[in-house]
């Protein structure tokens, strides 16, 4: 992942910023009707953008961006064209957003991975697969209560999620 610097600030204040955050890429003195074209040129360059911002002027932006973040109480144009909307003024809940978007991911990975192997496993049972080899049938309140059992385990399994601990220094408790 790379961090660029996308601003319409001029270019010695957004180079001052870039460096306390530690961004190595800026574009400065962009003009707001030009944002989105810089965000296309990421694109066709193969790059995968998200695109954060909270004015009127950041609204073509975010749409162009994959991603697009409204951050803080921003304009409600930002707010509505945005895919994601952080509720603090803060730029470290972008990197807290992507860590739990990333747990969400991998929590959805797990349970459609249980689904599968569940259903691989029970609809042949239930079907009466194993019944001329095993004599083995699968009776309706047994498959019932397996399929609660599951349910159980996929909600618990995500439930989970309120115990991911954020990999980024700056978000919140």
């Amino acid at each position: 992942m790379r961090t660029v610097m996308l601003t319409g600030d001029q270019r010695s204040t957004a180079e001052a910023v870039a460096r306390q955050l530690g961004i190595d890429t800026v574009i400065a003195e962009v003009l707001p009707a030009d944002k989105a074209g810089h965000i296309a040129a990421l694109q066709q360059a193969g790059a995968k953008v998200a695109m954060v911002g909270d004015g009127v002027n950041d609204a073509p932006a975010l749409a162009q961006a994959d991603i697009g973040i409204a951050i803080g109480a921003g304009t409600d144009i930002a707010v509505e064209t945005a895919d994601v909307v952080l509720i603090r003024d803060n730029p470290a809940d972008v990197g807290y957003a992507l860590s739990i978007a990333r747990a969400v991911r991998t929590k959805i990975k797990q349970n459609l991975f249980w689904a599968a192997i569940y259903n691989v496993l029970a609809i042949p049972v239930a079907a009466g697969v194993l019944y001329p080899s095993l004599g083995l049938v699968l009776q309706p309140q047994w498959a019932a209560l397996l399929m609660g059992a599951s349910t159980i385990i996929v909600t618990f399994n995500a439930l989970l999620l309120r115990r991911h601990t954020p990999h980024h220094p700056g978000a919140p408790s």
